[in-house]
């Protein structure tokens, strides 16, 4: 078979999965960025040049600037709460530590599989003034008087979203963690009990070193995720009180859908494009870093 025929072969089947590719992703990453130096409105249908005026709105905006502070709230109880957690949940099940560990792994990762706006709603329900959680610490402190006022205050109304965060997605990571303990040479494990390594010793020079590169993954997965949190917010709180638990998506779509601004909302899509790919910048270099580290 000459060169060019399998030239031809690697196109015909690079090409279906490349359009796609450039349809679903592609265009609309470039589309939006052309849109956020415009004053594009659906109503008028028109867009005008207005250079970085969105930018420039969004950045002198506190709204937008306590938007990304949530954001950055999530990305540490994604990457330092869920990701730790399903980690260790893993190693347990791993290393036979918890009795009936197909139950437990099955409770862990139910949520899961839970529709995301279901799960929104109930939260948001339970944490109401009049919901089971309040309830729950009248009966404890028994003090029929207590009313919750936690999704009322600005700098703590994203507790209650942490948790139901870190309660929803841990189980994500245990499976993609314990899927990749069993990989591990049983063998390897074996031979360092024999030579006397006890079960710390064995967590971190065996297990935690081969594992580098799935927290790596993980972390990525994480942020990406992280970044692009919409609907479970949006159906526990729709980013209120006022602007408390808003998010950058939340914020960009309250500017789209709501105000029909589509420069501002691609503005801000196209912040939170440039700051995922920093963020993913900076767990790839940080891997790299611990690779020599570790050569």
């Amino acid at each position: 078979m000459g060169k060019f025929k399998k030239v031809l072969i690697y196109i015909a089947f690079v090409l279906p999965a490349l359009s796609v590719y450039l349809a679903i992703i592609a265009f609309p990453i470039i589309s939006s960025v052309g849109l956020s130096f415009t004053d594009y409105n659906i109503y008028k249908n028109t867009a005008i040049w207005t250079g970085l005026a969105n930018y420039m709105k969004i950045f002198k905006d506190p709204v937008f600037w306590f938007s990304m502070r949530n954001n950055f709230f999530v990305i540490f109880v994604s990457v330092f709460g869920q990701i730790p957690l399903g980690f260790v949940l893993a190693y347990l099940i791993y290393r036979k530590l918890v009795k009936r560990s197909g139950f437990f792994q099955a409770m862990v990762f139910l949520p899961t599989v839970i529709s995301t706006i279901i799960i929104g709603i109930l939260w948001g329900k339970m944490f109401s003034p009049i919901g089971v959680v309040p309830r729950i610490i009248q009966v404890i402190t028994n003090n029929p008087n207590y009313s919750i006022t936690i999704m009322n205050s600005k700098q703590l109304a994203m507790i209650p979203i942490g948790f139901v965060l870190l309660w929803m997605y841990t189980g994500t990571y245990l499976i993609i963690f314990l899927a990749n303990l069993q990989n591990i040479d049983p063998n390897i494990i074996e031979a360092a009990q024999i030579d006397g390594a006890s079960e710390g010793q064995i967590f971190r020079r065996i297990i935690v070193p081969q594992l580098y590169g799935v927290v790596a993954l993980t972390s990525i997965l994480a942020i990406s995720g992280s970044l692009r949190s919409f609907d479970l917010i949006f159906a526990m709180t729709g980013g209120g009180p006022a602007y408390y638990t808003n998010l950058l998506s939340i914020y960009m779509y309250n500017y789209s859908f709501i105000n029909y601004n589509y420069g501002v909302g691609s503005a801000v899509s196209t912040v939170m494009v440039v700051l995922s790919i920093i963020l993913v910048v900076i767990i790839r270099l940080a891997r790299r870093k611990v690779d020599v580290m570790e050569a």
